[in-house]
């Protein structure tokens, strides 16, 4: 090996850290060309978990180290949302068997075609942001945050202000009205402030007015705090379980089964 691509391979282990995994894009703009990666791959100094893709040897690959490498070295702009937010923020106990199989992801544009290929157990499911926001990270005070990720890596994801009305566009296709119905009785500790912008930067009529059903189901403390007035709930029926009853106030379609709140 010449001293050159020595150097260079010094720097490759200062840059990428190990679990950590890269594409064939991030190796070109920091010159490694493509002999320069197969010499290093048939050296055992590099492995491929997919066509396109490389990690150093050593470091079990995890969604989580993945979705490090999406927003740290790949800079994708991609945070993790939704249930799996909620789930890693603790409240996953509210709702049983929740498991994390589905990590959902939200983001301005799809994730790279190789992530649906790595060998992880868990499965990615993408989200276009601008579907339910306004703006694609929503208003700026603090809608997302980072939590300690894998190896001392911070990891993007929504606060659970946001990751509940990621949850509820869910509804009713993907998530269950009795799971999410479970898991909003235990977001006691929201920060209205947080969810009056999320709600004024909000999209979706079914969203909001599933937000305030819930909401005043359970007779949260912070609901008393949000301004309803200032909030579009649009005009006209919602239906969103088919053979449902309608609630008079919101004009949605909910189960026939669905209890009381405890």
């Amino acid at each position: 090996m010449t001293e050159q691509n020595s150097g260079k391979l010094n720097r490759l282990e200062r840059t990428l850290p190990e679990g950590l995994l890269v594409d064939a894009g991030w190796m070109e703009r920091h010159g490694y060309s493509t002999s320069l990666r197969s010499q290093y791959v048939s050296a055992g100094w590099l492995v491929q978990p997919v066509r396109g893709t490389y990690k150093r040897p050593l470091g079990e690959l995890s969604w989580e180290k993945v979705v490090v490498s999406l927003q740290k070295l790949l800079e994708s702009g991609l945070v993790v949302g939704g249930r799996t937010s909620l789930d890693l923020q603790g409240f996953s106990h509210y709702v049983s068997a929740s498991g994390l199989s589905t990590i959902h992801i939200y983001g301005a544009k799809p994730p790279p075609g190789w992530l649906s290929k790595l060998p992880l157990k868990a499965a990615f499911r993408f989200h276009r942001s601008q579907v339910l926001f306004k703006s694609v990270t929503g208003p700026q005070d603090g809608t997302l945050r980072e939590l300690q990720g894998p190896s001392g890596w911070p990891m993007k994801v929504s606060t659970p202000e946001r990751a509940l009305l990621e949850l509820l566009d869910e509804l009713p296709s993907r998530e269950s009205f009795h799971q999410v119905d479970m898991l909003v009785e235990g977001l006691r500790t929201l920060s209205p402030k947080r969810l009056q912008s999320l709600l004024a930067d909000c999209k979706s009529v079914k969203v909001k007015r599933l937000f305030f059903w819930f909401a005043e189901r359970h007779n949260h403390a912070w609901l008393k705090q949000i301004d309803r007035v200032s909030v579009d709930l649009g005009t006209g029926k919602r239906m969103l379980v088919k053979g449902g009853k309608l609630d008079p106030k919101y004009l949605i379609t909910i189960p026939e089964d669905i209890g009381a709140p405890v």
